[in-house]
């Protein structure tokens, strides 16, 4: 890491020491192995069942079979009887009896509450020494969910190969696994290779409906999840993995939930020979996240839809201990993402949230989010590399289509210099539909584009509409394997401050942070309002006082001076009123006191004009932070320039450093308004505005100075 990267890195790690510290492990788990890559996706398979499960109520089973088509309706009245004689009445007794690879279990129409897994832990089971988590479940190893399978979970799958279980009914619905928020999962397959679901529903836990865990090849293909505290579906360190026209509503996290999955594409560009795990032909609405995806890399999120959510899809590098951070690889294409608009924040505003799961009303469309994030987002990346999303068709989002920004890896827990920065990078978005239907309805986002400025290599359509900033790096469409533009260490300043405080969000401890208008806060409440009104009104106070009184001349030497009266019209700085000017006593007035005492009549003018010119800029600046407005913001920077460099050239009449710092100043502040609406100026590490920032609090100080009056010995005024 270059010596200039390695400071920013620092500073970097410094003000991340001063995060909150919230709750940062969404899904706490034991020490895992990806799997080698050696395993496969399944087929499904078509033979006769090796085991039927099936409850015992038949008016309740024709009920649910009478609408069935006429072959699929015989079809389950044969396997029914079948069942009667040599089934099983809880799915969780036919997987017991699994004793061979390749095994397939038929579940039939009807409602399984697996009442034998329910009991709370007795004996042994009810003392296990594993650590608890902070959302106060044990962290279990396999061993221990081998001697306890019911101390987590209603059905536990553990280290059965290739095995498959499927509804017979004509719908998902038709065949529920209910676990009643009883227990953490309803169904977990942990070391189960090449495993197959199919056709039924799972719900109501208080953390996952199906959690497939440390497996090489699984599918999960027509199965609805729904009403979790948490996930969906959750796989996690797994491989060769496919999700296909599954469903999932009613989560408080991710209704598809893909972590940890295999990184074998780590170290590669945008070219890599597979991706780990495929989602196609999906529906995910009414969850805080309709895809949530910590190290969710190799990717591939195709033809599906996220809608009616918070965030429609979310990939970070956030929470520690999950394998293959930072994240990377993801491709999504051809995914419509749509109304992603829900503001759950309310139910843990109103202590709705804090009731038991049972009592919160899920069913009737409570969700109660476990994670901080922008309401009215398409899909967000916190710190992913590497990442494609092309083609897809997002529209109706009150936030924004597609929002970016980095993640230090302090965040994860890693504290090493040379990883500080090493995430939000080679991002490529292209060839995305934005703000159109696909019945051609204008449904416009509120904007395409929100990045906070940071990475390397990320890059953007050109056709982007209002966005932040406006000025985006484009994609190169002479090279489309290689990602343009970017080259920034440290994202813009007022988005890290935001950034810091919506961090602070916290489900737990029912936390959220105000002045973020993540969670609700508008107007001047938004932390960038309050920030740009501060910032205001002491430019403003200080271009007032420039006007009205302008800058004390500085001492020159120790020489008694005598007072001479300046010609009638001699406007001083910032004032017309006649001003007095000092020459040697033992002297005549020099050429230059001559001079200075000539009137000019655009000095005055002049600076008046740039003071009302920055005086709007300011207060455009707070009301462009109050709307949220980029371009406003360009806008309102463009005049606090024009004032800048108009008291520049008249102050360094009387101060010349402080005057040519002052022109310096307005020229870095038009250049911030430049890369933020124009275009990004490239092949700088920081932005404009972190050198414009730092160099205004100098610049403050400096003008106190330069303002306050100062007399010395035997003299009666000074200039201005």
């Amino acid at each position: 890491m270059p010596p200039m990267r390695r400071i920013v890195a620092l500073g970097a790690l410094t003000l991340g020491l001063l995060l909150p510290a919230t709750a940062a492990l969404a899904h706490e788990e034991r020490e895992v192995t990806l799997p080698d890559g050696s395993g496969s996706v399944p087929a499904h398979r078509q033979a006769e069942p090796d085991l039927l499960v099936c409850k015992s109520d038949r008016p309740d089973f024709e009920r649910r079979i009478e609408n069935f088509p006429e072959a699929l309706k015989q079809r389950n009245i044969q396997l029914y009887e079948l069942c009667q004689q040599k089934g099983f009445r809880n799915l969780q007794e036919a997987v017991d009896k699994v004793g061979r690879p390749g095994m397939a279990i038929a579940i039939l129409p009807g409602l399984y509450l697996e009442e034998p897994s329910r009991a709370a832990p007795t004996g042994a089971c009810a003392n296990l020494p594993a650590r608890w988590s902070s959302w106060g479940y044990q962290i279990l190893s396999f061993e221990q969910q081998q001697a306890c399978p019911h101390n987590q979970n209603l059905v536990a799958i553990l280290g059965k190969k290739d095995l498959q279980i499927e509804g017979t009914g004509a719908g998902p619905l038709d065949v529920v696994i209910d676990a009643e928020y009883r227990k953490l999962n309803a169904i977990r397959a942990d070391r189960t290779n090449g495993i197959y679901f199919r056709n039924f529903t799972a719900q109501r836990t208080t953390f996952n409906s199906l959690y497939v865990l440390e497996t090489d090849g699984f599918v999960i293909d027509k199965v609805l999840t729904r009403w979790n505290d948490e996930y969906g579906f959750l796989t996690f360190a797994s491989d060769h993995g496919l999700y296909t026209d599954c469903e999932s509503y009613g989560n408080g996290d991710g209704g598809l939930y893909p972590g940890s999955a295999s990184n074998l594409n780590d170290g590669r560009g945008h070219d890599v020979p597979r991706y780990a795990i495929e989602i196609r032909r999906c529906k995910s609405h009414d969850n805080a996240l309709g895809y949530s995806g910590t190290a969710g890399d190799s990717m591939w999120v195709h033809d599906n839809e996220f809608y009616d959510n918070m965030v429609g899809a979310t990939m970070d590098s956030l929470w520690p201990d999950h394998p293959g951070l930072p994240q990377n690889h993801a491709k999504f294409e051809n995914n419509k993402i749509y109304n992603n608009n829900r503001d759950y924040y309310r139910y843990t505003r109103d202590g709705t949230c804090a009731k038991p799961p049972a009592e919160r009303g899920y069913e009737k469309g409570v969700v109660c989010p476990q994670v901080g994030v922008p309401p009215g987002t398409g899909i967000l990346v916190a710190g992913g590399n590497y990442n494609v999303f092309r083609n897809n068709r997002i529209w109706g989002h009150a936030g924004s289509a597609f929002h970016l920004f980095g993640v230090p890896a302090f965040i994860r827990g890693e504290e090493s210099l040379a990883k500080q920065a090493d995430t939000s990078n080679h991002n490529r978005y292209e060839g995305n539909v934005f703000g159109l239907s696909p019945t051609g309805e204008q449904r416009p986002n509120g904007r395409d584009v929100w990045w906070d400025g940071q990475g390397t290599g990320n890059c953007f359509q050109g056709d982007t509409g209002p966005s932040s900033p406006q000025a985006l790096p484009v994609c190169a469409a002479s090279a489309p394997g290689v990602s343009g533009g970017s080259h920034r260490w440290v994202a813009e300043p007022v988005k890290i401050l935001k950034l810091y405080l919506c961090s602070d969000f916290s489900a737990q401890d029912v936390r959220l942070p105000a002045g973020c208008d993540w969670f609700g806060a508008a107007g001047l409440g938004r932390v960038e309002a309050q920030l740009a009104l501060g910032g205001s009104l002491v430019l403003g106070l200080l271009a007032v006082l420039f006007w009205y009184r302008g800058p004390a001349r500085p001492s020159a030497d120790a020489t008694p001076q005598k007072t001479a009266q300046a010609p009638p019209g001699t406007p001083s700085l910032g004032e017309s009123a006649p001003a007095e000017v000092t020459v040697p006593a033992t002297a005549e007035p020099s050429t230059t006191a001559n001079a200075r005492a000539t009137p000019d009549p655009t000095r005055g003018v002049g600076l008046v004009v740039g003071t009302v010119v920055g005086v709007a800029g300011l207060v455009l600046d707070v009301v462009a932070a109050s709307l949220d407005s980029p371009l406003l913001t360009a806008v309102a920077l463009a005049g606090v320039a024009g004032w800048l460099v108009c008291l520049g050239a008249v102050a360094r009449r009387v101060r010349a450093v402080f005057g040519w710092f002052t022109v310096v100043l307005g020229v870095l502040t038009a250049a911030d308004a430049f890369d933020r609406a124009v275009h990004l100026i490239p092949f700088i590490p920081l932005g404009p505005g972190w050198v414009r920032g730092l160099l205004t609090g100098v610049w403050v100080l400096w003008a106190v100075v330069v303002l306050a009056p100062r007399r010395r010995t035997g003299e009666r005024g000074v200039v201005g």
